[in-house]
């Protein structure tokens, strides 16, 4: 069987190396970054402990490199801007492992090393077609716009992201859903005065920071504000410094040291902040009757709350990996992971509830140490059909 993967990111490159060696099976991988490149390079992410599971169940060498490149995800707590503890978690209680904290670029390196051998890289894709026997052909560009086709394959694999070029191929646009909240993310190169270190979210009304330290002594730091109108492009009124402030800074009475630390760095790097919408797409798993297999954001692209996006492409590459090793499809792949990505997804979305209008963030944010919550996130963290 040969199997022609289309973009390694998270998903490809854990897919790739599940593969590699498998009797009756090849391999091609094509990326349109060149060798040296990472998208998102500088901004940090954390992965979650049902992710280190997989990992550790199908690639356990891949989760020895990925732990050695990072900071463990250990804690989990949730302040006012003021300093008031709402939520305060041990990832253990809910988990057989902690998660980790990185940089995009270097959870990258780790997954893309034991693959390079079978990926071509700076090209995009820009066709398909069919050959004499049925299969599917890629239709691949350089930079310099040369064409590249390097044959049928049976099976072709999106692991290309949220804005898939084989998912519109093959299955046309995605329409996503914008759940009226603006996203920022920043990197603070140096954050030696940092004064927290694990995962921590801290409320100002709705509008909401999340932080944590990574490694190399730099820091990551979200923002989260609620949208007058899901549909609307962020106002530029909204990034400007003095608007930043303001959403974080509680107005009647001082911040924590944590806020106030994160609002200095704001507003130090306010040009360096990236921008995007709550949102996600639907869920497809596959098409061209079987031939195109869809992973990771390909497939489901979700919102970050619980830090799941990265986090189901490693259960989806590992999971996906093991069917295709021992002869399963698209279908196999499909009854394993649909029912669970639906319910991740469902879980992630609900736990946006306190940016959101209409909710209480400082009541619902404590209900999160309730008994049902916990049930839920220990299902999130423990429960991967397939392995």
């Amino acid at each position: 069987m040969r199997i022609g993967i289309i973009g390694t990111g998270v998903a490809g490159s854990v897919l790739a190396e599940m593969l590699a060696g498998a009797p009756g099976i090849t391999v091609q991988a094509f990326d349109r970054m060149s060798e040296g490149e990472a998208a998102e390079a500088g901004t940090g992410l954390n992965v979650g402990p049902n992710a280190m599971q997989a990992l550790r169940i199908g690639l356990p060498a891949r989760h020895a490199a990925v732990r050695a490149a990072s900071l463990p995800w250990s804690l989990w707590f949730i302040d006012t801007a003021w300093g008031e503890r709402l939520f305060d978690l041990d990832m253990l209680d809910v988990a057989a492992e902690p998660g980790i904290r990185l940089r995009w670029s270097e959870l990258y390196g780790v997954l893309r090393a034991p693959v390079a051998g079978v990926t071509r890289r700076g090209l995009v894709l820009e066709a398909l077609e069919e050959d004499a026997a049925g299969r599917l052909a890629p239709v691949l560009r350089d930079a310099a716009g040369g064409l590249h086709r390097p044959g049928g394959f049976d099976l072709l694999v999106a692991g290309d992201g949220r804005y898939s070029r084989l998912r519109q191929l093959a299955a046309g646009v995605p329409v996503p859903r914008l759940h009226g909240v603006a996203l920022t993310r920043l990197l603070v190169p140096d954050a030696a005065d940092c004064p927290y270190d694990d995962y921590g979210q801290w409320f100002n009304g709705h509008a909401r920071l999340l932080s944590y330290r990574l490694p190399g002594g730099a820091a990551y730091i979200a923002g989260g504000v609620p949208l007058a109108d899901a549909a609307a492009e962020v106002p530029e009124a909204a990034r400007t410094a003095d608007y930043q402030a303001a959403l974080y800074l509680p107005a009647d009475r001082p911040a924590c040291p944590a806020v106030a630390w994160m609002v200095g760095c704001i507003r130090r790097q306010i040009g360096e902040l990236h921008w995007a919408r709550l949102q996600d797409s639907p869920l497809l798993r596959g098409a061209l009757d079987g031939r195109v297999l869809f992973l990771g954001d390909a497939a489901h692209a979700m919102v970050p709350t619980l830090g799941q996006g990265a986090t189901q492409a490693i259960e989806d590459g590992v999971v996906a990996g093991a069917v295709l090793r021992r002869g399963g499809g698209v279908a196999e792949i499909g009854a394993l992971r649909d029912a669970r990505v639906e319910f991740v997804r469902e879980f992630s979305l609900d736990s946006t509830d306190t940016m959101l209008p209409g909710s209480d963030p400082i009541g619902d944010s404590r209900g999160k140490m309730a008994a049902e919550y916990l049930a839920k996130l220990r299902r999130l963290y423990t429960e991967i059909p397939g392995l």
